[in-house]
């Protein structure tokens, strides 16, 4: 769940370079069959729509959360740091929801929507978003919304004008999401063919109205197949923009209903454990398959090494995974395996400061950790310049200690070997890639390997050829 507590951990917990310098729930009842929103009254297009999304295979994520981005807390704190969030190697923008929160039996989270259609004061206007948008737009990185697909606060105007559209118990009392302890908002009803056109509209008015490219659906494995069909094919018939479409779930059939990501809830799991507790890198090799079952035509899993949910509950990368040079090394790992990598805002300052719900009493320190982001601009900026390393097949030849692929795309080919462990390790090649030459795809230069190769304490080395 993306509010107060962590998905990741309740869901995953069971399964959980060179250095820097050199719970269960029952189904929801069937839903009746799909009904598509009019499109009648579509609001006035804002702005060109953005030519410059990339596929689905090439992005790079980047999540703002609004109140611990800047001083201010609001878009123009964003909009002033968007050339450093390019400069990174970013090419998506992923904000957290920017909608009107609810007041009544609040927490103050940004995920208790009180109205889909308006501005949150508290961020600033709905002229400072577009002005963030286009901004986003001329540095050639699209804008993703967080939607809330699955409840409301308490005070949205449907609890009083449709509580038909939200599910109640045997008394007629709207009830908060099932089995769960968010008590801060109300659960939608997914039956109700007239609440869904609504959400829909609401959805879609956002493309028009802040010329927006795709969105983050929030708990998206708690709702009909069908909504989500529904819904993204609504999306997919806007012919004037390419959208991206995120699903914070891990089901298959998300792939089915029109996402184009799942979230990797899993691999985040997975890097925990390893980096963690102590786990085998090979643990990658199974989740490259499980995470990726349903997908097809360049689907893709986001992977990440935190976010605005672990930040606060679990600590930072670099609290958790072994320093600076432990968090970087967990990254390579995300960003280059397999996936679509996602940062979260002040993940590449190298914090040790977490960010905790409800993300109002620490903000980011920019600055403190130049080398971090000079590794994570490093690391992008090969990923970028390589299709091997963007949209290659990968091979796995790990061990229990490092994390070993190569990946293929024609005929181009790429080497990643990421030591896993705060101790220096030997890495033996297997035949298939002893005594090659490559060319070092982070510093430039030819790299001559023989049967061996040393890797210091987390170091790592990307090579290509």
């Amino acid at each position: 769940m993306s509010f107060l507590k962590t998905a990741a951990h309740y869901s995953f917990s069971l399964l959980v370079a060179a250095g820097l310098l050199a719970g269960c729930k029952p189904d929801l009842p069937a839903a009746p069959a799909r009904l598509d929103p009019p499109t009648s009254s579509n609001p006035t297009q804002y702005g060109t729509p953005f030519a410059g999304v990339p596929d689905r295979q090439d992005a790079v994520m980047y999540q703002v959360n609004m109140r611990a981005f800047s001083q201010g807390g609001n878009f123009a704190g964003v909009t002033a740091r968007l050339d450093s969030i390019r400069d990174l190697g970013v090419n998506v923008l992923y904000l957290m929801p920017i909608y009107p929160i609810g007041q009544v039996k609040a927490v103050n989270s940004p995920y208790a929507v009180k109205d889909y259609r308006a501005v949150n004061s508290e961020f600033g206007t709905l002229t400072d978003l577009r002005t963030l948008v286009d901004a986003a737009h001329a540095r050639g990185m699209a804008v993703m919304l967080d939607w809330v697909a699955n409840h409301t606060s308490w005070d949205h105007a449907w609890i009083t004008q449709h509580p038909d559209w939200y599910q109640q118990n045997a008394a007629g009392a709207i009830i908060s999401p099932p089995n769960t302890n968010y008590l801060d908002v109300a659960q939608l009803n997914f039956n109700s063919a007239p609440m869904r056109l609504e959400m829909i509209s609401a959805l879609k008015s956002w493309v028009y109205t802040a010329n927006v490219d795709g969105f983050r659906f929030d708990y998206a494995d708690f709702q009909p197949n069908d909504f989500w069909k529904q819904a993204t094919d609504t999306l997919h018939n806007i012919k004037t923009h390419k959208l991206l479409l995120l699903a914070e779930g891990t089901r298959a059939s998300n792939f089915a209903s029109g996402f184009d990501y799942n979230f990797g809830f899993n691999f985040y799991g997975g890097i925990y454990q390893v980096y963690k507790n102590g786990a085998a890198a090979t643990t990658f090799d199974a989740l490259n398959t499980s995470e990726y079952a349903g997908a097809t035509n360049g689907q893709h899993v986001v992977r990440y090494i935190t976010n605005h949910d672990v930040n606060g509950s679990d600590g930072t990368p670099v609290a958790l995974f072994g320093g600076k040079n432990g968090a970087m090394s967990a990254f390579v790992v995300a960003a280059l395996f397999k996936g679509v990598p996602m940062i979260y805002n002040g993940q590449e300052a190298g914090m040790s400061t977490a960010i905790p719900f409800p993300f109002t009493s620490v903000k980011v320190a920019w600055g403190l950790n130049p080398d971090v982001k000079r590794a994570y601009k490093q690391l992008l900026a090969a990923r970028a310049g390589s299709a091997a390393l963007r949209r290659g097949t990968p091979t796995s030849y790990s061990t229990a200690n490092v994390c070993a692929f190569t990946k293929t795309a024609g005929t181009e080919q790429a080497l990643v070997l990421v030591n896993v462990r705060n101790t220096a390790t030997t890495y033996t090649l297997p035949a298939a890639l002893a005594n090659s030459t490559w060319t070092n795809a982070l510093q430039g230069g030819s790299v001559t390997l023989n049967t061996q190769v040393q890797l210091p304490a987390y170091g790592y080395i990307v090579l290509k050829k």
